[in-house]
């Protein structure tokens, strides 16, 4: 399966794939592969003792957001075709809050309570499926 969104027939006449529908956006919009590299720095920098534990979050994060709007670019990728530029923005942005919920960094400022984060996950990924990029 391809990462990059279909939106038009026209593109997948020929191919044997189809418009993705709602759930095909949901998935291809989530950056499962920055968020499972997130959670596996995360747990290595928490477990670690004599560091600045809070500093390395934040540079982990900051090159999280660097890297998964990169990865989004090259992974959706394809030949005459502009960057799909509306899907590299809403997956740096599902990253962001997965971040957001999962605690990180987020956990040390003094207005970030656990329960909005999760709850924000849930809205930010059930809402942003509905947008279909016209770039596809």
């Amino acid at each position: 399966m391809s990462r990059r969104i279909i939106t038009a027939q026209l593109q997948a006449e020929g191919t044997g794939t189809k418009i993705d529908t709602y759930y095909d956006r949901v998935v291809k919009y989530i950056p499962a592969d920055i968020v499972g590299a997130w959670v596996a720095a995360m747990g290595i920098i928490e477990s670690a003792s004599n560091i600045p534990k809070n500093i390395l979050l934040w540079i982990a994060f900051f090159f999280g957001v660097l890297l998964t709007a990169a990865w989004t670019l090259r992974q959706t990728a394809a030949p005459k075709k502009p960057p799909a530029i509306t899907q590299t923005i809403i997956s740096t942005g599902a990253f962001i809050i997965w971040v957001i919920a999962l605690g990180g960094p987020f956990a040390t400022l003094d207005f970030y309570r656990p329960l909005y984060g999760p709850l924000l996950l849930i809205l930010y990924t059930l809402i942003v499926a509905v947008v279909v990029p016209r770039e596809g």
